[in-house]
């Protein structure tokens, strides 16, 4: 039987994901903004995978209204995501991939280093990805699959909140800005240590953001949702009574 996949939201990463499940002749079935869910779920009652390809601000209400047909064959791929995200929705062990790549509309795929993902959905995500020359590799365990999204979140939230200071290349930014570079890491790191409850091996995450660095010098630190990534941190650093001095200085100086 072929194997089938449906994909919620066909922006810019639905699209590339879409493209490399095709590319491999399985089939996507796609779920809009405007389509019911139910129906879908009645056209599509058992796929292998179902992936959620909605931007950061619906996240939470598309996990929360993801039928029970659906969640044992979920798959996530959002940026700022830990375990609690889908946790809280009785989501026990998803696929998820942390992505690496970057895609804008009018532009071709952008790698910076390859994509790890976990979860039984992974050969079949690894495989698409693969047939469109987008390099994933699987790793082995959840507390592994924690660490590389921390590690996400570390980059995007260092590069787009320093960023807000310096501006232009990630390579600029760690090259000529090192000292505010690693003072926002380092509170970003605060924060992120503080969302999943445990101390952070800084010196690993220090060495996974330069790896990310070089894999495209020429990535612009600061995207479309910087201001609103600086806002989140302070929230979080507020509920945490955490100082990051020099993130809400950058705040008060934007202000």
């Amino acid at each position: 039987m072929n194997k089938k996949v449906v994909i919620i939201g066909l922006g810019e990463m639905g699209g590339v994901f879409a493209r490399g499940f095709l590319r491999t002749g399985i089939p996507v079935y796609p779920v809009t903004r405007t389509m019911n869910v139910q129906q879908a779920v009645q056209a599509e009652p058992n796929p292998d995978l179902v992936l959620v390809a909605v931007a950061e601000k619906d996240l939470h209400a598309t996990l929360a209204a993801i039928p029970n047909e659906w969640k044992p064959k979920l798959a996530l791929l959002q940026n700022e995501l830990l375990p609690s995200d889908w946790q809280q929705y009785q989501l026990s062990e998803p696929t998820v991939i942390s992505v690496w790549f970057e895609k804008k509309k009018g532009q071709d795929v952008k790698v910076l280093i390859p994509s790890p993902v976990y979860g039984q959905g992974s050969e079949l995500i690894k495989n698409a990805l693969n047939s469109i020359d987008i390099p994933v590799r699987i790793v082995l365990n959840q507390q592994e699959l924690e660490d590389e999204l921390i590690l996400k979140n570390v980059y995007i939230l260092t590069t787009n909140i320093a960023g807000l200071v310096c501006g232009g290349t990630v390579e600029f930014l760690w090259n000529e800005n090192l000292v505010l570079a690693r003072e926002v890491a380092n509170e970003v790191m605060d924060i992120q240590s503080w969302l999943v409850g445990k101390e952070l091996n800084r010196k690993k995450l220090f060495a996974g953001l330069v790896e990310a660095i070089n894999g495209d010098l020429n990535h612009q630190c600061m995207g479309r949702s910087a201001t609103a990534r600086l806002a989140r941190a302070i929230s979080l650093a507020n509920d945490a009574k955490l100082d990051v001095s020099k993130i809400r200085e950058i705040a008060a100086d934007l202000s």
